[in-house]
């Protein structure tokens, strides 16, 4: 009789510790069979470096070839959909990449730099004149992703509350929020339905109208490609970015010899960022499948044709065989392996550059303007959320 596959809810809620049942899996079998909590059927789980960046780069991973499947997964309701972006496969995935990124630049984010410096100086004068202590979840990271991508896309301010809301809400690992997620999915498209539309009739100088108008090989896109991306970027470029916040100042804040590191000099913070993304597990378990169109041999197992396929960019930022010594925070790492925090391959994110330039103006301008910045509670007091597939803390408790 074969050995039942080894099943988890996936989600580990003890601060930013390794999901246990991850690294199991990653020392057993790069590559493994089991069950997950939600959808139809058993699927493969790949854990290693190097076999996370082939099926994210291999064309005979699929992901349209999701649609219309009820694929295993760790959330009730399926997050993606159908007319996404993150559910396209090349040839027709390049062609719109090529648009977001004619009309989503560096050069643009860079132009950003500034009013995100002024925005956190504005944030941070209040973390000030509220005195000790204060949060920084509240006043920084709830706040500025998404002040920033709403700046981008020009969302009107009375707007930007509901759509965190709708943002929050999708996200929920409980069966009890199932409904809840899909009505908050629904009520997002509709809302983006309604604006990119609008941006087409008369489009200005905000991103959703440089998509809406850009052009590649003579075609645009289309109504409801445009609608789904927008919704894509506000989501994403948002809701990533807070968590990020609070997960690195948290993890700095415990960690005081790279802290101090980071005081010392300044202009090591990009790098530092690097490490601190690769060594947080941001998420809880996997995010969306792969299904292999062909028979593919990876790390010693045969994954047939139709199977499908979970990746895991936690372990893989920890493999031992790419990073020595993974478990450890450290700067000084040389000539590190590229983390996979952002993906990998044709689904790699879009708004990486976005996020990385937030990161570095949010907590370079935090530990540069409160020198003496500490938790004001011990670090097991801090609480932590447990409902979404996201791991940060509900408050962040700071003192200067």
């Amino acid at each position: 009789m074969e050995n039942p596959l080894p099943t988890c809810p996936f989600r580990h809620d003890v601060a930013l510790e390794p999901d246990p049942f991850l690294a199991r899996m990653q020392a057993e079998s790069p590559v493994a069979r089991v069950r997950m909590p939600y959808g139809e059927g058993d699927c493969w789980l790949v854990t290693g470096y190097a076999e996370v960046r082939t099926v994210t780069a291999d064309r005979r991973f699929s992901r349209a070839a999701l649609i219309g499947r009820d694929f295993p997964r760790i959330t009730p309701a399926p997050i993606a959909q159908p007319e996404a972006i993150n559910l396209m496969d090349p040839p027709g995935l390049n062609r719109v990449r090529r648009l977001v990124t004619g009309a989503f630049t560096t050069v643009q984010v860079e132009a950003l730099r500034p009013w995100t410096g002024r925005t956190v100086d504005a944030l941070l004068d209040e973390l000030a004149e509220h005195g000790p202590p204060g949060d920084v979840m509240a006043c920084l990271a709830d706040r500025l992703p998404l002040m920033t991508i709403c700046q981008l896309l020009e969302i009107p301010e009375p707007d930007r509350p509901q759509l965190r809301g709708w943002a929050t809400a999708m996200m929920s690992m409980r069966a009890a929020d199932e409904a809840t997620a899909v009505a908050a999915r629904t009520s997002l498209r509709g809302y983006f339905d309604t604006l990119t539309a609008a941006r087409r009739r008369s489009p200005g100088s905000d991103l959703i109208s440089s998509l809406a108008t850009a052009r590649i090989d003579g075609k645009a896109l289309t109504d409801e490609e445009l609608a789904v991306l927008a919704m894509l970027l506000v989501v994403t470029g948002h809701d990533t970015t807070t968590y990020d916040i609070g997960n690195v100042v948290y993890t700095l804040l415990t960690h005081p010899a790279q802290l101090a590191q980071v005081r010392a000099s300044p202009d090591r913070l990009p790098q530092a960022l690097e490490e601190l993304l690769r060594h947080i597990p941001f998420r809880q378990g996997v995010g969306i499948p792969r299904v292999a169109l062909v028979d593919v041999e990876l790390g010693g197992r045969l994954i047939k044709a139709g199977d499908a396929v979970h990746v895991s960019y936690l372990t893989a930022n920890r493999d031992p065989a790419v990073y020595p010594d993974p478990d450890v925070l450290d700067f000084d790492r040389p000539d590190p392996a590229p983390h996979l925090t952002f993906g990998h391959g044709s689904h790699h994110c879009l708004g990486s550059h976005l996020a990385r330039m937030v990161l570095q103006v949010a907590v370079g301008t935090l530990l540069a303007r409160f020198s003496e910045l500490r938790l004001a509670v011990p670090a097991a007091e801090v609480a932590w959320n447990t409902a979404s597939i996201w791991r940060y803390p509900l408050a962040l408790p700071v003192a200067w």
